[in-house]
């Protein structure tokens, strides 16, 4: 397993290559390459800091992706339109900067030779909405289209009210929709697809006991602090495992709120921001030829 972090002022980038079972089974992942951008001030409005993240992701999806430049990607923005906290993936789609058609039509204008990439999307909804699996209807999708890649955008469900719109995760090994709240779909993978996925995540909600979990971690926290050390009070407080409480309050919860997840209230600005960052860092890794000024008109 090979780890490596990179730090600057404004965030954290990750890279975990898991290359063996053994590797796997220490991180609790299948074997792949994982990516995570962290940004405390991703929230924040800021455009300077917009462009800075939208390059760097940019940069971990070239590395990532490593194809020719006249490859068909598919790109699946997953999620409910219809519920904010649901809907990164689709806003994401909406600001692509979509080609495939315009490369057939107008070969002429439109070309790799001006570093663009045949690029075509979809938002296909949600089991409820549609009837059909999104799994399902992907695969329909790419036996129709044939692309090299499937470029697949979710929100996620934090572990962490602290990672809620402050982490872009990127990984190889494809994605479950649904799996974060307990209803997980058919997987969107490589084995199921036939072709290379690629994941795009932000955690745009947290379950209810992860909330209390928190909570009563900073508690601890404090009264850690003002415990005496060596005293029993303090030896407890100091073994509690973070899982075992999670696991513990997740069934005292249960029968009360059942699958109760929580958002932040200015959730619907997070997501337009969002959305905003990662159709940049999209458009800037599968349009090589287009600048960030170019792209950016785009995100509106």
């Amino acid at each position: 397993m090979q780890v490596e972090t990179e730090k600057s002022d404004e965030m954290t980038i990750s890279r975990v290559r898991i290359e063996n079972e053994a590797g796997a089974e220490a991180m609790g992942k299948p074997i792949g390459y994982y990516v995570t951008l962290e940004v405390p001030r991703l929230k924040e409005r800021d455009p300077v800091l917009a462009e800075e993240v939208s390059k760097n992701m940019a940069e971990e999806l070239k590395n990532m992706i490593e194809l020719p430049e006249d490859a068909t990607i598919l790109v699946i923005g997953l999620g409910n339109w219809n519920v904010t906290p649901d809907s990164l993936g689709p806003k994401v789609i909406s600001r692509l900067i979509i080609t495939r058609h315009l490369m057939e039509m107008m070969p002429d204008k439109y070309s790799t030779k001006n570093g663009i990439r045949p690029i075509c999307a979809l938002a296909p909804g949600v089991l409820g909405i549609t009837g059909i699996e999104t799994g399902e209807i992907i695969r329909g999708l790419v036996e129709k289209i044939r692309p090299k890649l499937i470029i697949a955008i979710d929100a996620l469900a934090a572990r962490s009210m602290e990672r809620i719109s402050t982490t872009i995760q990127i990984s190889d090994t494809g994605v479950y929709p649904g799996s974060g709240i307990g209803n997980r779909r058919m997987g969107i993978t490589e084995e199921t697809m036939g072709v290379k996925i690629v994941a795009i995540g932000v955690p745009t909600v947290v379950d209810a006991a992860t909330m209390a979990n928190d909570t009563l971690d900073m508690l601890i926290g404090q009264f850690t602090r003002q415990a005496r050390p060596g005293s029993e009070f303090y030896r407890m407080l100091q073994e509690l495992d973070k899982e075992e409480k999670y696991r513990l309050i997740h069934e005292v919860l249960s029968p009360f709120v059942g699958q109760l997840v929580v958002t932040p209230k200015e959730i619907d600005s997070l997501i337009d921001n969002t959305a905003r960052t990662l159709a940049g860092g999209l458009n800037l890794a599968l349009h090589p030829g287009i600048s960030y000024e170019e792209v950016s008109t785009f995100l509106q």
